[in-house]
């Protein structure tokens, strides 16, 4: 029994030592003190190409955004973690051409009118590399989940900004000031641009 006993014993405090070099691990693991001891890095890529695709939107205008973002992880039975991200986004407004048909331009002796499809939110994203984790707390289980979260909240939040800041409206601006003076260049005729409903 003393045996057994004993045999328990070992394998308790064996399990309580590696749990607890792992700890130790994790803390100084992201540390710039294991710098010193690596000699370099090696990668092996292989990249294939996946598709191909032919584009016709016309960017007329970029947001670019700033934020600080707090996201918080309800939990049931551990304190909320949370997050805070300092996170730059860019969101852009374009026009489909690919959209205009030939009814779409009407032409008469001395003017040109073209109906331009509406102005679209092309892309919106946040960029990484000028973004940052900031503070996180008690994410004890899923540190990247978490981040990963909120940076996903902060893209939404960039697509709602533009939406709201009017990138639409200057999308149609920037086509007018943009589009019409050259395809009056082009065409030797007064030219009108307007959108369909």
């Amino acid at each position: 029994m003393s045996r057994l006993l004993n045999t328990l014993l070992r394998l308790f405090l064996i399990a309580l030592l590696v749990a607890g070099l792992l700890a130790i691990w994790e803390q100084i693991r992201g540390m710039d003190i294991l710098s010193r001891f690596r000699r370099g890095d090696k990668t092996a890529q292989s990249v294939v190409l996946k598709e191909i695709k032919a584009l016709g939107k016309l960017e007329l205008v970029k947001y670019t955004f700033k934020d600080i973002v707090e996201h918080e992880q309800v939990n049931t039975y551990l304190p909320n973690a949370n997050a805070i991200l300092i996170v730059e986004g860019e969101a852009t407004g374009c026009i489909d051409l690919t959209k205009i048909t030939a009814d779409d331009i009407q032409a008469t002796t001395d003017s040109i009118t073209v109906y331009l499809p509406r102005p679209e939110l092309c892309t919106w994203k946040i960029n990484h590399d000028r973004s940052r984790v900031y503070d996180t707390r008690f994410s004890f289980l899923d540190q990247s989940q978490l981040v990963s979260d909120a940076y996903k909240k902060a893209e939404r939040q960039v697509r709602q900004s533009a939406l709201d800041g009017g990138i639409l409206d200057q999308t149609r601006k920037n086509a007018h000031q943009l589009l019409a003076p050259l395809l009056e260049q082009i065409s030797g005729k007064k030219t009108g641009l307007a959108f369909r409903d």
